[in-house]
């Protein structure tokens, strides 16, 4: 009983630290963006004709997708590193 409540709280620390380290990244992006759907543009049918173009919004959209996963890959990275660090030292 006492091994499955360890690993529960190894595990929630563990997603706590990867979400501060994420956060941390987050923090020193000067140009993060986020995501578009497209549901403003259509509101707006004055500029309809001249912005929408479902293709750039979907590429766009892959990129700062792209982005993210890059700093969820960091972050999962530093952790895993910090964690062999502190095994090291013990």
């Amino acid at each position: 009983m006492n091994l499955k409540k360890n690993e529960a709280e190894e595990t929630t620390n563990r997603r706590f630290r990867l979400h501060e380290i994420l956060i941390a990244l987050i923090n020193q992006q000067k140009d993060l963006e986020l995501m578009e759907d497209g549901v403003q543009i259509l509101n707006n049918p004055i500029n309809h004709s001249e912005k929408y173009d479902s293709s750039k919004i979907i590429e766009r959209n892959q990129r700062i997708i792209k982005k993210y996963q890059s700093l969820v890959r960091s972050a999962i990275a530093l952790d895993a590193l910090l964690e062999s660090e502190q095994y090291d030292i013990s």
